[in-house]
């Protein structure tokens, strides 16, 4: 059987479905690269990867192979980093978390992490959906709302709330809606916290108002939903940091401030359990460090 770096490496191409760019990472030749890969699948006695001239991608036993040993090479990066003196971290961390957190949020911040351990690759998912963490082989993921049932393991980092906004040009048109039932006659956009909700709750000073809502124009993806709003689409509710930039230029206005809609828990989610690697807890210390020390309208519990 090969020896562990062979193993890195057919991770790697099947991760980044490229031969180049793996041997671009790794500092070896493609040749040398796909060489190995080869020599690996000739040792098993079966085809790990579907090789194309546009794409290189693992086969149904490649990825059994993939999902059995990303795990077992992880933790022998983390016992190397668990020795390590210098406390550097090394190997290649995974994260998953909404577009609209990460391109706001997460990716601004990170620079401060990464010159930290300038060893340690990062990739960083973006989806607005719940991914198979497992199988994709995420170490952590940063997701806003409930969490579904689940073999792994969670920690809280922190809560936020969630607004209601709309564009200058469209509040001109449709008016100001000056209660949260006002809203029951105004165009709605949906995006990934509401498309399916049929109300909108508020609170204030006790009092809680409900706004019956029925998306015009939904959306899956934060982004998008910012978007539509932004033309005049319509009014939308997304969270108080998604649209923080909107509001200050002017592009979207904070409706119904005085009233409080639901908070959102912040979590980390370790989809390994007990399992989960140094570089991921390392990183979750990091980001909920930064939340705390961060005017970013966050509730941060620790």
């Amino acid at each position: 059987m090969k020896d562990v770096l062979t193993f890195r490496l057919y991770t790697r191409v099947a991760r980044l479905g490229s031969f180049s760019a793996a041997a671009r990472e790794s500092g070896l030749a493609q040749s040398q690269v796909s060489r190995m890969v080869a020599e690996l699948e000739a040792a098993l006695g079966a085809r790990l990867l579907t090789r194309t001239t546009r794409a290189v991608v693992p086969t149904e036993a490649g990825l059994e192979f993939l999902a059995r040993m990303e795990p077992i090479l992880a933790a022998i990066e983390d016992a190397e980093n668990s020795v390590r003196e210098t406390g550097e971290l090394r190997g290649v961390l995974r994260l998953a978390m909404p577009s609209t957190m990460a391109t706001r949020v997460v990716l601004p911040r990170l620079s401060a992490f990464t010159e930290r351990h300038p060893s340690l690759r990062v990739e960083v998912m973006l989806d607005d959906r719940w991914q198979d963490m497992v199988r994709e082989a995420v170490d952590v993921g940063i997701r806003v709302g409930s969490l579904p049932d689940s073999s792994g393991t969670a920690r809280l980092i922190g809560k936020m709330y969630r607004v209601v906004v709309a564009a200058p040009g469209y509040l001109r048109k449709h008016g100001v809606p000056d209660t949260p039932e006002d809203l029951a006659r105004h165009r709605v956009v949906g995006g990934p916290a509401g498309a399916h909700a049929s109300s909108w709750r508020f609170e204030r000073d006790g009092k809680v108002a409900l706004a019956e809502v029925r998306p015009h124009v939904s959306t899956n993806d934060t982004a998008g939903a910012l978007a539509a709003a932004v033309s005049g689409l319509g009014v939308a509710s997304t969270t108080s940091w998604a649209c923080r930039a909107e509001i200050e230029s002017g592009a979207l206005v904070h409706l119904l401030p005085e009233w409080r809609m639901a908070e959102l828990p912040v979590h980390a989610y370790f989809p390994m359990g007990r399992a989960t690697r140094l570089a991921a807890r390392a990183f979750v210390d990091f980001l909920a460090d930064e939340l705390k020390s961060q005017s970013l309208d966050f509730i941060v519990s620790m």
